[in-house]
């Protein structure tokens, strides 16, 4: 076999190799277990006590400088922004909760969807938005820092009669549907 033959076959051999590797899913993204969603509820709580006690510091932890926030009614802000919301403390009420539901890992980014319950001032009323969450983490050397952050507030159903409380370990639920006057007939 001549020296250009050789390289020929040798070339087409990596190329094949190169495109099947090229081709395969990805090995990393998978939905999580509850260890994840645990240490993902830890950094959530973090985020909570950063607010609630309106630590600076707490809060640049979390967040990284890179952070873009969403809130419910559409405000964008940077973490800069979120931290001169927190050190003016304008209103001294707010108090934010959020339960971490589902982690979906993609290397070293991670997202996570959750619920949230934010109590804070509109005008001279005291509200407590009800909604759910998508965060978006990357992991920075030993740990993770969120970079988005997007909330979306459940609507409340005036109509609606009053549920009972769910019994589930976790109850998320998104709804998507609503009953229609058809259903009335």
């Amino acid at each position: 076999m001549s020296g250009f033959s050789r390289v020929s076959v040798c070339l087409a051999a990596f190329l094949s190799v190169s495109a099947a590797i090229a081709q395969a899913p990805p090995a990393e993204v998978t939905t999580t277990d509850a260890t994840d969603v645990a240490q993902f509820q830890t950094i959530e709580e973090k985020w909570d006590d950063a607010i609630n006690l309106r630590d600076q510091y707490k809060l640049e932890l979390v967040l990284s400088p890179l952070f873009v926030d969403i809130s419910s009614t559409g405000d964008i802000t940077t973490r800069n922004q979120q931290v001169v919301q927190l050190i003016s403390g304008e209103d001294k009420t707010v108090h934010l909760e959020q339960k971490a539901i589902s982690v979906r890992m993609m290397g070293d980014a991670a997202v996570v969807n959750g619920t949230y319950t934010l109590h804070h001032k509109v005008g001279a009323a005291a509200v407590d938005e009800k909604g759910v969450f998508t965060q978006v983490f990357q992991r920075v050397r030993s740990g993770w820092v969120c970079v988005n952050s997007q909330r979306t507030m459940l609507r409340e159903d005036s109509n609606a009669k009053h549920k009972k409380p769910s019994t589930a370990e976790q109850p998320f639920h998104i709804p998507l549907f609503s009953k229609s006057d058809k259903d009335k007939q």
